[in-house]
């Protein structure tokens, strides 16, 4: 298993429960393949630059380990997802 990093942030005007909710969307993306690691929720973040007229938004990063052909999957689903506006996928285990 590879170790991957996912970093996403969700639309800031979202109530609490619905940011809380993709969270648990997305760990169990991670979890029907993979094994989640440590989550760390960032919270609210100033944006270095305006994405679709927000100035603001709700960070999260995830480690998790999982095969090759996760990621691939994750990467089609937050692009999808109405509550992710922008997300990022590293794969930490190559140099």
């Amino acid at each position: 298993m590879i170790n991957y990093e996912v970093m996403f942030i969700i639309d800031p005007a979202l109530e609490d429960d619905k940011k809380e909710a993709t969270v648990e969307t997305v760990k169990g993306i991670i979890a029907a393949e993979g094994e989640v690691g440590n989550v760390d929720v960032w919270g609210m973040r100033k944006l270095a630059y305006p994405i679709q007229k927000k100035t603001e938004g709700y960070y999260v990063v995830i480690e998790f380990k999982a095969e090759a052909t996760l990621p691939a999957e994750l990467d089609r689903r937050l692009k999808i997802s109405d509550n992710v506006i922008r997300h990022l996928i590293i794969n930490k285990d190559e140099k």
